[in-house]
C-alpha cells in the first residue's frame, strides 16, 4: 500500500471530522443565544391583533394562518421583534413585501405585507431595529394595513404536531403571541 494514500485518507477523515465538530457548535451556539421578543409593530399592544388568528382555518390559499396579523395605521414602523441576520429582503406572491430574519434558537421571523422595507440581505439587526413599515402588500392589498408576523424554526418540534389542518406544520411554526 502506498503511504501517501493512508496520509491523503487521514486528511480527508480528520478534515471530515473538524467540518463535523464545527457544524455541531456552531448549531449549539444557535440554541444557546438568549432569545428576547418585543413587540413588531411600533406602538402595537394586545388590543392590536386577534390572539385566535394563529392556526386559523380556512385562510384561503395558504389553508390556515400561520402567524398573526398586527394591525396598524399604514407606514407605522416595523421593528425587529429579535436581533438576527437579514436572510431575504424583497417580494413574495402572497407576502408582498418581506423580510425574513434568522434570529436565536434558529427561528426564521418572518414580516409581510410591508408598505417599505428598511434594511438590506445579510444586515445585522438588533431587537427594535425599524426594518419596514406597515402595509397592505402582496394578499393583503384591499384590507387594512397589518403587519403579518409569523416564526418558523429550522429545527422542528415534532411533538408539536397534532391532527388540525396541516397539523404536521405545527412542528415548524411556533405562535407569536405566547412570545409578546
Amino acid at each position: 500500500m502506498d503511504p501517501s494514500t493512508t496520509n491523503d485518507r487521514s486528511t480527508v477523515v480528520t478534515t471530515r471530522r473538524k467540518i463535523a465538530l464545527g457544524f455541531t457548535v456552531i448549531l449549539v451556539a444557535g440554541f444557546c443565544i438568549p432569545q428576547q421578543l418585543s413587540m413588531p409593530v411600533e406602538g402595537a399592544n394586545a388590543s392590536s391583533y386577534n390572539e385566535e388568528s394563529f392556526w386559523y382555518y380556512p385562510w384561503g390559499r395558504s389553508v390556515t394562518h400561520k402567524g398573526v396579523d398586527l394591525f396598524a395605521k399604514e407606514g407605522t414602523p416595523v421593528l425587529a421583534a429579535t436581533g438576527g441576520v437579514v436572510l431575504y429582503c424583497g417580494q413574495l406572491k402572497m407576502g408582498g413585501n418581506v423580510v425574513l430574519v434568522l434570529g436565536p434558537k434558529w427561528r426564521v421571523h418572518y414580516y409581510a405585507h410591508l408598505q417599505a422595507v428598511s434594511t438590506n440581505p445579510w444586515t445585522i439587526v438588533g431587537r427594535g431595529a425599524t426594518i419596514g413599515k406597515v402595509g397592505s402588500t402582496g394578499n393583503a392589498v384591499g384590507k387594512p394595513p397589518h403587519l403579518h408576523y409569523s416564526i418558523a424554526t429550522l429545527v422542528p418540534y415534532p411533538w408539536r404536531i397534532d391532527a388540525d389542518r396541516q397539523g404536521w406544520k405545527k412542528a415548524f411554526y411556533l405562535n407569536p403571541i405566547t412570545f409578546f
